[in-house]
């Protein structure tokens, strides 16, 4: 098998300071561990769906207690570093929604439309399953509560979760695109609010939620002092 790091060059990039040549590296670093997470990815698809017999399950979790070991001992003792988009809404390569780096994570991309909408093209997996052929509740509304987070964040008005309210109107299908989309409504001092859905691309909605935002204090603190 041949690994292609160019396949990674749209991954969130952390970024260096370090001068042309640093910045270089780091970027194939990041690169390779991009594609580290993505063929993790695919073996989970792997595990979930796997016929095969238990002698080779055997040999296989064999191999893979290798590689994690090789893994675990290099392990980082710190998360991965912040970036910010050209909307200065803040990332990181482990986030559980958005991370290129996380496994876990789908990853989403999501772009913000010229009206500050956020708008993200998905495709939930079999691994997502919670009821028979469909998508778990718990995981449409993790998406939610990221996209609905991001339009607010957008606005200016960027927060922790204080409360989510979902309706789910139809089955979340996995296996085919779907479109998640969020906007912001209003703020009254430290809250903002946003709604948002999950609906397939001709707009039929199958998730649709509301989202209070809270801008904790400290992070006022925070911009006062960095603008003085």
């Amino acid at each position: 098998m041949t690994i292609e790091l160019a396949s990674a060059e749209n991954a969130e990039n952390p970024g260096s300071a370090e001068g042309t040549t640093g910045a270089s590296a780091a970027g194939e670093g990041f690169a390779a561990l991009a594609l580290l997470a993505q063929q993790a990815r695919d073996l989970v698809d792997a595990v979930v769906l796997t016929g095969a017999p238990q002698d080779e399950i055997v040999e296989i979790t064999a191999e893979l207690a290798v590689l994690t070991d090789r893994l675990r001992a290099l392990r980082r003792t710190s998360r991965h570093p912040l970036t910010f988009d050209p909307e200065g809404v803040p990332r990181h390569a482990g986030n559980a929604v958005t991370g290129s780096a996380n496994p876990y994570a789908l990853p989403l991309v999501s772009q913000v439309t010229p009206d500050g909408t956020i708008r993200a093209e998905l495709s939930f997996r079999q691994v997502h399953e919670g009821p028979p052929t469909s998508v778990h509740g718990g995981v449409s509304a993790m998406i939610l509560d990221h996209v609905l987070g991001q339009a607010v964040a957008v606005a200016g008005g960027a927060g922790m979760t204080g409360t989510l309210t979902l309706r789910y109107v139809r089955r979340v299908p996995y296996g085919e695109p779907l479109v998640a989309t969020a906007e912001y409504v209003r703020s009254e001092g430290r809250k903002s609010w946003a709604e948002g859905r999950i609906a397939l691309p001709d707009g039929t909605p199958l998730v649709e939620a509301t989202g209070l935002f809270v801008t904790p204090r400290a992070w006022r603190e925070e911009e006062v002092t960095g603008a003085q």
